[in-house]
């Protein structure tokens, strides 16, 4: 039995928005697609200027320069699933069905963490997570990371505000997402009156899990990954120095594009003995101001953990490698001679696996 394609492409569609609230929360140039894969989008040039109490005649003409933004729609396309016709027949549930949801899911989580990547502009602004406590060193999340990092703190949120505010950034329609990890570690400092205040801003039918300091909270699994100063292509391979980073915009300087929706199916198929399906999306996005403003980056900051040494100043907070292990300066002192004479004055950092 064939399936309704254009059900499933709306299906498939669907999927998309609900598994990436974001995405909602950008300009729609949907309506700028050309032949489903290219946004064309025509910039008017500079206005003209005006005088007051204009002396000098005839006054000079100046032809107006117009540009166009032009981007093509990138492509994704699931991998085709076979079923055999045994499989139709023999298991106690829609294999198709299965199938089908699981194209959809795939195809959603592609689209979304993408789509984050395109709307960070190269040269974005950072700020860094400046977590100093022995609580807020934390073990690196990212599936391919190592080491330590800074945990995310408020002061880092009010900091994205106040440059924000600085930029001049309209405070309706500004949003941040975090992954998991990072939520975690903001949700874990607020004060009971701050829970209380950020759970007012809830809306979850948009998938807005809060609010504070002007700024609407979204969480995801993932959301970017940065090298040193720049992100990294979600396509991209993981690596041990890749930290974690919270997008942080305005709703109208980022702009997201739908093209081409196809869904295939090879229904009782001579070569494979039974069905394959297969669909493809194409869809693209950017940032839209050229001068970077109305969104930046929150990334982790690195814990450096140099090797301990004797007859050396530490300050509080001063993070060392000893023995195959890191530890935590719990005061300021000038360490002896051997590591355990000073063992009092440090604490063993314990990561999560």
């Amino acid at each position: 039995m064939s399936v309704e394609k254009e059900i499933w492409k709306k299906d498939i569609v669907d999927a998309i928005y609900a598994a990436n609230p974001h995405l909602a929360f950008a300009i729609n140039a949907d309506d700028l697609v050309l032949a489903g894969k290219v946004v064309h989008i025509p910039q008017a040039g500079a206005s003209p200027s005006v005088k007051k109490n204009r002396t000098d005649f005839p006054g000079v003409a100046v032809r107006r320069t117009d540009t166009d933004v032009t981007y093509t729609l990138d492509e994704y396309s699931s991998d085709p699933v076979h079923i055999q016709d045994a499989e139709t027949v023999e298991l106690s549930y829609s294999k198709r069905d299965s199938v089908l949801k699981d194209t959809k899911n795939a195809l959603g989580e592609s689209v979304g963490v993408d789509m984050l990547f395109k709307w960070v502009p190269a040269g974005v602004t950072i700020i860094r997570t400046t977590g100093a406590k022995f609580e807020d060193i934390r073990g690196a999340h990212l599936p391919s990371s190592t080491g330590l990092r800074r945990a995310i703190k408020l002061a880092d949120i009010r900091k994205a505000q106040k440059q924000f505010n600085k930029w001049n950034i309209p405070t309706e329609g500004r949003y941040i997402m975090l992954d998991a990890d990072m939520y975690s570690q903001i949700s874990d400092e607020m004060s009971p009156n701050e829970q209380r205040d950020f759970l007012s801003g809830q809306d979850i039918a948009n998938g807005v899990i809060g609010k504070l300091y002007t700024f609407n909270f979204l969480q995801r699994s993932e959301v970017i990954r940065l090298a040193n100063d720049a992100a990294v292509d979600p396509s991209a391979d993981g690596v041990t120095t890749h930290c974690a980073g919270a997008i942080v915009w305005h709703k109208d300087m980022v702009e997201r594009a739908l093209g081409e929706v196809k869904f295939f199916e090879d229904v009782q198929s001579a070569l494979y003995y039974g069905d394959v399906y297969s669909a493809l999306v194409r869809m693209g996005g950017r940032s839209r101001r050229s001068d970077k403003k109305g969104i930046l980056i929150i990334g982790q900051s690195i814990v450096a953990t140099p090797a301990w040494a004797a007859t050396t100043n530490y300050a509080v907070g001063s993070v060392v490698a000893q023995g195959g292990k890191n530890y935590f300066s719990l005061e300021a002192h000038t360490s002896a001679a051997a590591f355990a004479t000073d063992s009092n004055k440090w604490k063993e950092i314990i990561t999560e696996d």
